[in-house]
């Protein structure tokens, strides 16, 4: 009885907005009618007036079921260059498809380069059945080795004969990979100081800025988080260095290395005093040109300032 009450009453109301069975598929034939008129017209207009959109969109669509394209069909220039974009990973993947043009020499000398830019094994005649893509896994593999243990890395770079037994190759190895882990790297040039003084040397600092060529320094070779004789040791090669590439400058102001390792000490402490959010009563820049002055008379009071300015507008030399 309720059900049949419902019918009479649907029935009803789909007639009062004219949607009963008949109306509804004549309301319904009408408006498909007038949706291909309009798109007859629009076809027409743009037959006229340029692009076909209908015939664009079909074009498209049947160009996204051809694929991608096969670099294969490419000139071998344009394909070495499509794929040089790629990581190890995606060059690996890549290489299922298009074996040939993955696994191209040049290819991964191009990713090892890129990432460890110097090796001893690169200078020397490539030994029999060599390939970089065994080299590039060498070095990855050497590298997490590194991050774990850095005297075992070291030695496992040694035993596949990437990297020579000589202060100066390893120095140079560091100095040009950034897959290193900073926090084992200096534990491991706190214990080898060798391998530091040939890392100090190959900074080239002339024409710098003293911030600023002390920041490029902390970048390679990480500050220790607290004071003490690691931190001194960086602090007085740095000086040294410094004034080493820069001689004109340095008599020119009248500094000496121990000037420098005064002022490299001063701007490291008005970096954490500029910069640390527990320090409520900044530094002045007065103050720090009475300061520094004290510790080294020789120095103007123009040069101290625009230490202190460089300090105060780009922040810490060694974050």
């Amino acid at each position: 009885m309720g059900q049949g009450l419902w019918r009479v009453a649907r029935s009803q109301q789909l007639q009062q907005q004219g949607y009963s069975g008949q109306g509804y598929l004549t309301r319904e034939h009408g408006r498909r009618i007038a949706a291909n008129n309009v798109s007859n017209a629009s076809h027409r207009k743009q037959a006229q007036g340029g692009i076909d959109i209908y015939h664009l969109l079909k074009t498209r669509k049947s160009k996204e079921q051809e694929g991608f394209i096969n670099l294969e069909m490419l000139p071998p220039e344009l394909s070495f260059t499509i794929l040089s974009y790629l990581n190890a990973t995606d060059l690996c993947l890549a290489s299922c498809v298009w074996q040939d043009l993955a696994n191209d020499e040049l290819l991964w000398q191009g990713l090892c380069k890129s990432t460890w830019g110097h090796c001893s094994i690169y200078n020397k005649n490539p030994p029999l059945g060599f390939s970089f893509r065994k080299l590039y896994m060498q070095l990855d593999e050497g590298s997490l080795t590194f991050n774990a243990n850095p005297d075992e890395g070291v030695n496992y770079f040694m035993s596949k004969g990437i990297l020579d037994d000589s202060p100066k190759e390893i120095a140079k190895f560091i100095f040009c990979t950034r897959t290193l882990n900073w926090k084992k790297l200096r534990i491991y040039l706190d214990e080898r100081r060798d391998v530091l003084d040939d890392l100090v040397t190959l900074h080239n600092f002339r024409n710098q800025f003293l911030p600023n060529a002390l920041r490029e320094f902390f970048r390679h070779i990480h500050a220790p988080e607290e004071r003490g004789e690691y931190l001194e040791t960086l602090i007085t090669k740095f000086s040294h260095r410094f004034c080493a590439c820069n001689p004109d400058l340095m008599r020119e102001l009248g500094l000496s290395p121990d000037a420098v390792y005064v002022l490299c000490y001063s701007l490291i402490l008005l970096s954490i005093d500029l910069t640390s959010p527990h320090v409520k009563n900044k530094m002045s820049k007065r103050e720090f040109i009475r300061n520094t002055r004290r510790a080294a008379q020789n120095i103007s009071e123009d040069f101290v300032g625009h230490l202190y300015d460089n300090i105060y507008l780009i922040g810490h030399v060694a974050a």
